[in-house]
């Protein structure tokens, strides 16, 4: 079993905008004190693999939904399951938020669909409210926002080049740009979900916080 923590992190707005933080320079970098205007926004989603310290950053320039988020599961397994070739299980940390509730219907599909195609079992445990701060990946945005505080993220590149070049553990992590519309609030219908549920198996105990899901 390999153990992940994934979160997302507020929304970045990208522009000549003061980030109050703090620049090496003789000279005070000049930015826009309100942040009324805008060129992009970027949705930050991250996984981390706990052992390893090894941070992928995924940047959406739509909303952050259950299928964003699923997406960029599917590209990270896609990307590291050669690395991982006895692994038959995910234990995956994570908060309460919107997107990735146990009981946001998309997302309850969307991960029976991850476990069909993979073959794998995920294991999810739930930080309850107000103690998202314990979820390993969070002191990883914690560093990111330390490191570009201090510079203005003009354009989408400059903020993708500054999130490659810090670094967690010694290990700069792997960047990506998820392309794509992410419609919000798709719902499943029910008969179709209750198919779904069948391969969630909730704790008797934390049947909010604590689920397995098998493939079929």
């Amino acid at each position: 079993m390999l153990r992940l923590s994934i979160d997302s992190k507020a929304k970045v707005k990208i522009g000549n905008l003061s980030r109050r933080g703090q620049a090496r320079t003789l000279k005070a970098n000049q930015a826009d004190d309100h942040d009324d205007h805008w060129a992009a926004v970027l949705v930050p989603f991250g996984i981390l693999d706990v052992a390893d310290s090894q941070l992928s950053l995924y940047f959406g320039q739509s909303a952050e939904t259950s299928d964003f988020i699923v997406d960029c599961l599917d590209a990270w397994w896609d990307e590291h399951r050669a690395s991982y070739p006895d692994i038959q299980a995910l234990a995956i940390d994570l908060d309460g938020g919107s997107a990735v509730r146990s009981n946001r219907t998309q997302f309850i599909k969307r991960l029976v669909q991850f476990v069909q195609a993979t073959g794998l079992k995920l294991h999810l445990t739930y930080y309850p409210p107000y103690h998202s701060k314990y979820n390993p990946i969070e002191r990883c945005w914690a560093a990111l926002e330390n490191y570009w505080n201090g510079t203005l993220l003009n354009t989408v590149d400059e903020a993708l080049r500054w999130a490659s070049n810090m670094t967690w553990n010694g290990i700069s992590p792997l960047v990506h740009l998820v392309e794509g519309i992410y419609p919000k609030r798709v719902s499943v219908p029910k008969q179709e979900l209750e198919e779904c549920e069948q391969q969630w198996q909730r704790s008797e105990i934390l049947p909010k916080w604590d689920i397995s899901i098998f493939p079929a």
